[in-house]
């Protein structure tokens, strides 16, 4: 199941990932939202957490120390 997340403006979005290739040719893979539902949906890894920027609403994920 994706993971979605509603911010504090109402709106809903869905968690992505996909790996991409780095300049220096390493694998790496990323995590985006979106507002609507991709096949690249995922879960949210275990060690991360949902940051909202309070001025604009805008969604992050970061790591848990």
């Amino acid at each position: 199941m994706a993971y979605n997340h509603t911010n504090s403006k109402g709106v809903t979005y869905h968690l992505n990932s996909k790996n991409v290739v780095l300049r220096g040719g390493k694998e790496q893979r990323i995590y985006y939202f979106s507002k609507d539902e991709r096949p690249e949906a995922c879960d949210l890894p275990d060690g991360f957490s949902v940051n909202e920027n309070p001025r604009n609403g805008f969604l992050t994920i970061k790591r848990n120390k």
